[in-house]
């Protein structure tokens, strides 16, 4: 049975690797497996809500100007062109989870198929790093594209951040704008995947052991630190030292290869 100190782990993991692009979900998904713990797949997207809360807080102001052009019906300024840009990547996201959600948590249960799609993301993550920054313009070609990016990283391993904002900087787009629609881009998934997965698990999670004490433990702790962690990454993206990350993913990719083959 999960305990208080579960969630405070699970927690301290989300908050500090949902931001990264070293996985959450991977690093959850292998605590899990090591601790014996059948999570629900729901508890784990809760922990998102967390997460989510950090995306308004640091992104309040973006946030504020896109729903006023949106109450105005405007979408010819900078922040009014985000609305379509946003619906438009998003759906290539909810069609990618909606289609292979379950087949994903099917195969990516133990450490062997999360450690190759880590050093899969480490690969992604190092190739950013070479990439040259030609525009701040986001087409809908480009939306599209992050969107499936963003879908992918369903897979346990591959970093939701991360994925995203490597494919937008090698197509081209400057990092801070890959940077704030990615975040952007995430707020609409993560609201419609605990949305989804609240009503397919209703009754789960209180069957799991974990409470409202747990639940509420683990989404104040993944708050609290995705706060720092988001920090840290936009200050690794302005030095030029987000595909540094890619050393991490390898490293912990290896391991876990290592480990799986050996029958863990």
């Amino acid at each position: 049975m999960p305990n208080l100190l579960d969630a405070i782990v699970l927690g301290l993991i989300q908050g500090i690797a949902e931001w990264l692009p070293i996985s959450s979900t991977g690093h959850l998904r292998l605590y899990e497996y090591f601790r014996g713990l059948k999570v629900p797949l729901l508890y784990d997207i809760t922990l998102h809500m967390g997460t989510l809360a950090v995306i308004l807080v640091f992104f309040r102001k973006d946030i504020k100007k896109i729903l006023s052009a949106l109450v105005q019906a405007d979408f010819k300024t900078e922040d009014g062109r985000l609305i379509p840009l946003i619906v438009v990547g998003s759906v290539p996201t909810a069609l990618i989870g909606y289609v292979f959600r379950n087949t994903v948590e099917s195969i990516f249960l133990n450490p062997l198929p999360i450690g190759i799609a880590l050093i899969l993301c480490g690969v992604l993550l190092f190739s950013s790093g070479m990439a040259h920054e030609k525009t701040d313009h986001i087409s809908y070609l480009t939306a599209i594209v992050f969107g499936i990016a963003q879908g992918v990283s369903i897979i346990p391993g591959l970093s939701r951040s991360g994925t995203t904002i490597a494919v937008a900087l090698l197509l081209g787009l400057k990092r801070e704008k890959a940077f704030r629609f990615s975040f952007l881009l995430s707020i609409p998934a993560i609201i419609g995947a605990e949305a989804l997965t609240a009503y397919d698990q209703r009754a789960a999670l209180a069957q799991s052991g974990f409470g409202m004490l747990e639940i509420a433990v683990g989404v104040a702790v993944a708050t609290i630190t995705g706060y720092f962690a988001l920090k840290l990454l936009h200050k690794a993206i302005e030095n030029k030292k987000f595909h540094l990350f890619a050393f991490y993913c390898w490293l912990f990719g290896l391991v876990l290869v290592m480990l799986g083959l050996s029958g863990f």
